[in-house]
């Protein structure tokens, strides 16, 4: 009976081990991973920005406009052709922005000058 009794609490170590790898799995993707560059110029020429993901929500101003990005992340950007994260097309009100997506790359209709980052859930 000892031998069934180290079988049973070998199998309920494993079982609460594999419990916990779960659950940091989890969390893990909740993290934010992966990175999301815009390029000054069209098909990812040009100066790379590299963008903090951390800043979940915010409207980030762009220093420098952009014209294209390159997305590997588990977060889409949401990129706006106006200051303040205004929708529409530059100089002009609307419901026009830019999703990047979580992998991507291309070219922006317009000059993007602002974004957020969406949330990774």
């Amino acid at each position: 009976m000892k031998t069934n009794h180290r079988r049973v609490s070998r199998a309920a170590v494993a079982g609460a081990a594999a419990a916990l790898c779960l659950a940091g799995a989890s969390q893990a993707q909740a993290a934010t991973l992966g990175s999301v560059t815009f390029y000054t110029g069209a098909d990812r020429t040009g100066t790379a920005v590299q963008l903090d993901l951390e800043k979940v929500g915010v409207c980030q101003e762009l220093t420098t406009p952009v014209r294209s990005f390159h997305a590997a992340s588990n977060q889409a950007v949401d990129v706006f052709f106006n200051k303040g994260c205004t929708t529409g097309a530059p100089g002009q009100s609307g419901d026009l922005y830019f999703r990047t997506g979580t992998l991507g790359q291309g070219n922006f209709p317009y000059t993007a000058v602002s974004y957020r980052i969406r949330s990774a859930g």
